[in-house]
C-alpha cells in the first residue's frame, strides 16, 4: 500500500520540485493493483465502463512533461540493494569519512525486504559495528519508532486511573480556599507516580528497532513523499464523497453552491478524518516510513474549537462578544447547523398550521406541532431522503444502536433543512419540507398555498378605512405612530393587544393566543439565526443558553414596557383604566405583536425589531451572566466545595407553604445544603421560587462570599439600554424607504439616528440597514 501511494504521489512530487507538468489518469494506477493491499482504492474506479479521465497537475512556469514510464524508470534504476553481498567487506574497510558520507546518503530513505511484515523501513542511521571479528556481518539499521498509544502508558490501566484521581485532586486543590499541606503531599506523590510508570522501557512511546540491512533494497523514494502519500487515502475518500453527494443533491431537489456546506451538514460529531478502511496500517506506515518528527504546528488548533465540556470551557466561550460582521465557525460537525434548522422547522411548522387552522385554538396547534417536529417523525423524513447513506460519523458504539442511529438521523435532516436555509433561503427551506412531508401532488399544494389571515379575507386590500368608526382602532394609531410603523390590516394589531378574558368579537375574531403561537416561533427563528451568525465559536448548547436569556418572559415583558404595549392591551374593563400586567402576559403581547408584524409585513420587519430592541441587551447579558440563572451558579458553587473521596452535594429545594387561588398562588420555597437551609424565595410558581431561593442563597450564605466579590469587580459601567427612540426612528425609515419616500432621504434619517440617546450599548448591524 505505501509503495503505491508513494509511487503515485512520487510523479506529482518530482512535478511540484522541478516544476513541471504531470498528466496521468486512474488507470495508470492499475499498474500497481498487485502490489501490497491496495484492493480498494480508485482502481475500482478504473473498471468503469466510463472513460477515464486524466487529471493534470500544473505548476507555475511548468515547461515540460512528466509521464507514469518516466517514474517507473527512476524507481527501477534506484531499486539496488542497499548492503550489496559481494561488496560488504570492501565497505568495512572503507574509511570512515566515506563511511559517514554513504550513511548520511541513506538516511531517511525507504528500503525494503520483500517478504517481511512490515516490509519497508526509514533508515534513521546506520551502524558498522562487528562485534565478533572471524564473522563478517551485515551493517546493522537503526530505526527509531513510535509505539501505539494504547500499547504504552496512555493504554495502561493503572496509569488512567491515577491520572484521574490526579486531575481531581488538582482541580479540588485549585478551587479550594484553604489548601492543606497533606493534600499538597498528596498531589506530588501522584504526580512522581504518574513519572515512574512514564519512563518504564515497557511503557516508554519511543521504541529503538535494530535490523540487519541483509535482504534489504533501496527504493529511491524518501520519508517525505511517503508523508504527503498518505494524504492520499483521505483525498481520495474526499473526491468520492462529494460524487456520491450529488446523488443527495438529486432526492433533495437542490444543487448546494457551496459543497462544503453540504458535507457539514452530513458531518455527526463523532466523525473524524482518518485513513479510510486501515487506518491502524496507514497509522504503522507514517511511524514506519513517515518522517521521524514532523512538525504541523500548534496541534491545540485541531481541538481548541470542539472542546465543549467542563465549567472552565463553559465559562471562557460563554464570556465572549458576538462578531460585528457574519463570521464563519472552525467547528467542524453539524450541531450548530442542526440548532439553526430546528428553528428552521419549528417556524415553517408554526407559520403553515396557523394559517390552515384558522379555527384552531393554540393547545391543538401545539400537539400538532409536537407531531410534525418530533425526532421520531423527522427520521422518517430522513429515511425518504436516505441520509443514512450519506451520514459522516465514527463506526463505534454510540450509534450501534437503531434508536441511536434515527435520532442522528433526525439531527442530520434539521442540519439539513438548516444549511438549505442558508444557502437558498427560506422558500427553499419551505419547498424541500413541503415536498417531503406529503407525497401526493394535491396534498403538497395545499400545505405549499396555504390561505391569508380571516382578517385579511375580510378586507383584502386594507382595513384602515375602519379607524373612523372604531375608538379601539383609533387608540392603536397612537402607537404605529409611536413605533413608526403603519399596519395594512390594522384589525391585526388590535387582535394582538386582545386579552385573553375578552370575548369574541366582530372587530378582532378573537384573542391573541394563537398569535402568541406563532411569534415564539418567529422569535425563536430570528434569534437563531443571528446568534448562528455573530457567534461562530459556540456550541449548540452555548447558543441554546444565549438565546435563553434573550428569548425569554422577563426579556420580552422588559421590551414590552419599554414600548408602552401595557397602556394599549384590549381588556374586557369598560373604564378604559391602566391594567398592571402580569410578566407572562406582556410577554404574550410582545409575541403577538411580532406575529401580527410578519402577517402583515414580513420576516424582514420582525429582523429589524429585533435588531434594534433585543440583539443590543446580549452584550449586557453576557457581562452580567444572565445567562447563567441563580440555580446553575448555586449548584457550580456547591460543586466547588466538594471533598475527595466523596459524592458531591448539591443544593436541595423543598416547597414550604402554598398559598392563594388556583389562579394567583405564591410558593414558598427553601434551599438547603449539606442539610442545612441557607436560602429561601417566594414566587408565583414553584420555577421562580426556587430562582429566588438559590439567589437568597448566593447573596447571603458565607459559604460563597466569593460570588459577590467576583460578581462586584466584573459588574458592567453601562447603565441599562431604552431603545424607544432608536426603534422608532429606525421602523420610521424602513416605512417612509418602502411606501412614503420623503424629500431628505437617507441623509435625513442617518443625522437624526446620530442624535445622543440613552442607549449605551451598540447597535449590532444597524448601519448594513442603511446601506
Amino acid at each position: 500500500l505505501l509503495f503505491f501511494l508513494s509511487t503515485v504521489l512520487f510523479s506529482l512530487y518530482l512535478c511540484l520540485v522541478f516544476s513541471l507538468r504531470a498528466c496521468w489518469c486512474f488507470k495508470a494506477l492499475i499498474l500497481f493493483s498487485q502490489i501490497g493491499d491496495v484492493f480498494n482504492l480508485p482502481v475500482e474506479l478504473c473498471r468503469l465502463t466510463l472513460p477515464c479521465v486524466s487529471l493534470a497537475c500544473v505548476p507555475d512556469g511548468g515547461k515540460e512533461v512528466l509521464s507514469m514510464h518516466q517514474v517507473l524508470l527512476y524507481l527501477l534504476r534506484s531499486s539496488k540493494p542497499l548492503v550489496p553481498e559481494e561488496e560488504i567487506a570492501d565497505m568495512l574497510q572503507w574509511e570512515e569519512l566515506a563511511w559517514q558520507k554513504y550513511a548520511e546518503e541513506c538516511k531517511g530513505m525507504i528500503v525494503t525486504n520483500p517478504g517481511m511484515k512490515p516490509s519497508s523501513v526509514r533508515i534513521d542511521q546506520l551502524d558498522r559495528e562487528q562485534f565478533n571479528p572471524e564473522v563478517i556481518t551485515f551493517p546493522i539499521i537503526v530505526h527509531f519508532g513510535i509505539r501505539p498509544a494504547q500499547l504504552s502508558y496512555a493504554g495502561d490501566p493503572q496509569y488512567q486511573k491515577l491520572w484521574k484521581s490526579y486531575v481531581k485532586q488538582r482541580h479540588l486543590l485549585a478551587n479550594s480556599p484553604k489548601v492543606k499541606q497533606i493534600d499538597k503531599q498528596k498531589l506530588t506523590q501522584r504526580e512522581e507516580a504518574l513519572q515512574k510508570i512514564r519512563q518504564k522501557n515497557t511503557m516508554r512511546r519511543e521504541v529503538t528497532v535494530e535490523l540487519s540491512s541483509q535482504g534489504f533494497w533501496k527504493t529511491g523514494i524518501r520519508s517525505d513523499v511517503c508523508q504527503h502519500a498518505m494524504m492520499l487515502p483521505v483525498l481520495t475518500h474526499h473526491i468520492r464523497y462529494h460524487q456520491c453527494l450529488k446523488h443527495l443533491d438529486k432526492l433533495i431537489g437542490y444543487v448546494f453552491k457551496e459543497r462544503c456546506l453540504l458535507q457539514l451538514a452530513m458531518t455527526h460529531p463523532s466523525h473524524h478524518l482518518n485513513f479510510g478502511m486501515n487506518p491502524d496500517h496507514a497509522r504503522n506506515s507514517l511511524s514506519n516510513c513517515g518522517i521521524r518528527q514532523p512538525k504541523y504546528g500548534d496541534r491545540k488548533v485541531h481541538h481548541m474549537y470542539m472542546r465543549k465540556k467542563g465549567i472552565n470551557t463553559l465559562i471562557n466561550i460563554m464570556s465572549r462578544l458576538g462578531q460585528d460582521d457574519p463570521s464563519p465557525s472552525r467547528i467542524n460537525h453539524n450541531e450548530r447547523l442542526e440548532f439553526l434548522g430546528d428553528a428552521v422547522v419549528e417556524f415553517l411548522t408554526s407559520v403553515h398550521l396557523y394559517y390552515l387552522f384558522p379555527s384552531l385554538e393554540e393547545g391543538g396547534l401545539a400537539t400538532y406541532r409536537t407531531a410534525i417536529v418530533q425526532n421520531q417523525h423527522l427520521a422518517m423524513l430522513a429515511k425518504k431522503l436516505e441520509l443514512d447513506r450519506f451520514m459522516l460519523y465514527a463506526h463505534g458504539p454510540d450509534l450501534c444502536r437503531e434508536s441511536d442511529l434515527r435520532h442522528a438521523m433526525a439531527n442530520c435532516f434539521e442540519a439539513l433543512i438548516g444549511a438549505v436555509y442558508l444557502e437558498g433561503g427560506l422558500e427553499e427551506s419551505k419547498q424541500l419540507f413541503g415536498r417531503l412531508l406529503f407525497n401526493g401532488e394535491d396534498l403538497r399544494e395545499v400545505w405549499l398555498n396555504y390561505p391569508p389571515h380571516p382578517l385579511q379575507v375580510q378586507e383584502p386590500q386594507t382595513d384602515r378605512q375602519l379607524i373612523e368608526t372604531s375608538p379601539v382602532l383609533q387608540k392603536l394609531t397612537d402607537f404605529e405612530d409611536a413605533i413608526g410603523v403603519m399596519f395594512t390590516h390594522c384589525r391585526l394589531l388590535a387582535r394582538a393587544f386582545t386579552l385573553r378574558t375578552v370575548g369574541f368579537n366582530h372587530l378582532t375574531l378573537g384573542h391573541n393566543q394563537r398569535m402568541e403561537f406563532l411569534g415564539d416561533s418567529i422569535m425563536q427563528l430570528v434569534a437563531t439565526e443571528y446568534l448562528f451568525i455573530h457567534f461562530p465559536d459556540h456550541h449548540e448548547g452555548h447558543l441554546t443558553l444565549l438565546r435563553s436569556s434573550l428569548v425569554n418572559n422577563r426579556t420580552q415583558a422588559k421590551v414590552a414596557e419599554e414600548l408602552g404595549m401595557q397602556e394599549f392591551a384590549i381588556t374586557n374593563d369598560k373604564t378604559n383604566r391602566p391594567v398592571a400586567l402580569r410578566t407572562k402576559t406582556l410577554a404574550d403581547l410582545l409575541e403577538s405583536f411580532i406575529a401580527a408584524l410578519y402577517i402583515d409585513k414580513d420576516l424582514e420587519y420582525v429582523h429589524t425589531f429585533m435588531n434594534v430592541c433585543f440583539f443590543p441587551r446580549l452584550k449586557e447579558f453576557i457581562l452580567n451572566q444572565d445567562w447563567n440563572d441563580p440555580k446553575s451558579q448555586l449548584q457550580q458553587c456547591c460543586l466547588t466545595l466538594r471533598t475527595e473521596g466523596k459524592e458531591p452535594d448539591i443544593p436541595l429545594y423543598k416547597t414550604l407553604q402554598t398559598v392563594g387561588p388556583s389562579h394567583a398562588r405564591t410558593y414558598t420555597v427553601a434551599v438547603y445544603f449539606k442539610g442545612e437551609r441557607i436560602g429561601c424565595g417566594k414566587g408565583p410558581s414553584i420555577q421562580q421560587a426556587e430562582m429566588g431561593a438559590a439567589m437568597d442563597a448566593l447573596e447571603k450564605c458565607k459559604l460563597f462570599e466569593e460570588v459577590g466579590t467576583a460578581r462586584v469587580c466584573c459588574a458592567p459601567r453601562t447603565a441599562g439600554p431604552c431603545f424607544v427612540f432608536l426603534q422608532h426612528q429606525l421602523f420610521l425609515h424602513l416605512e417612509q424607504s418602502k411606501w412614503l419616500p420623503t424629500s431628505d432621504g437617507l441623509s435625513g434619517v442617518m443625522k437624526k439616528l446620530e442624535t445622543p440617546s440613552a442607549c449605551s450599548l451598540p447597535i449590532p448591524r444597524c448601519g448594513a440597514l442603511f446601506q
